[in-house]
């Protein structure tokens, strides 16, 4: 049978519109078919991951940049758990001022206290730190990273243990280098003699800034003591 060019044409327009109608039935019945993003789209970037702990990025007014730098650098290479606030030991600077640094990690703020150095690494009493040492019998400061540990009731009444993390202080445990307080680290004797005492290796402080030091790292936290030359 034949048939003639206006059906043809009929035919074709009718099947056209059922091909449409099929493919789109079909795109709806497929949920998960990806589409190709259209041109320029691309894929979204990854959300940048929010620090849980924001550290400062620059040395905090009145410490040494470089000794700040090492300290955190330590910080990270000993991978201490808390990272809000750290000590900080300057012993470039004489007994007579405040170079026990407290460092607030999150917002920059700093607490600077006195602090004693051994006998030992200042054999004239002259109020500098002349050198460090781990030996024991050496009564000296010893350098390096620090982790407070338990506390204790001692000598000085209750007191805080540190444990070297360094092949420069890795004794402090056994040499029972610890924070305490002592009437030789008041204020008084640099009013009377224009330096503190000496302690055998110990952070000796002022009672009032032992209690303050004390509660802020407590707890697993760092001490840096280094000096920069």
């Amino acid at each position: 049978m034949s048939v003639n060019r206006r059906e043809m044409l009929r035919l074709g327009a009718a099947g056209a519109a059922g091909l449409i109608l099929s493919s789109a039935a079909a795109s709806q019945s497929l949920p998960g078919l990806l589409v190709p993003p259209a041109t320029g789209a691309g894929t979204p970037p990854a959300p940048t991951p929010v620090p849980v702990q924001p550290q400062v990025p620059a040395a905090p007014a009145g410490i040494d940049p470089q000794l700040f730098a090492r300290a955190k650098a330590a910080l990270d290479s000993h991978r201490i758990a808390p990272r809000d606030a750290i000590g900080i030991a300057d012993f470039s600077r004489p007994s007579s001022e405040p170079r026990f640094h407290v460092v607030d990690l999150q917002n920059g703020t700093v607490e600077s206290h006195l602090v004693c150095h051994g006998r030992g690494s200042d054999p004239g009493h002259s109020g500098y730190l002349e050198r460090f040492s781990n030996a024991f019998g050496s009564y000296a400061t010893s350098e390096g990273a620090y982790v407070t540990d338990d506390y204790y009731y001692g000598k000085y009444g209750l007191s805080l243990k540190v444990r070297g993390l360094d092949w420069t202080n890795n004794n402090a445990e056994p040499r029972a280098i610890v924070i305490h307080n002592a009437w030789y680290a008041e204020p008084d004797m640099i009013r009377l003699h224009g330096m503190l005492g000496r302690s055998e290796g110990c952070f000796a402080m002022p009672k009032a800034s032992q209690d303050r030091v004390m509660r802020r790292l407590a707890g697993g936290r760092m001490i840096y003591a280094d000096k920069v030359a």
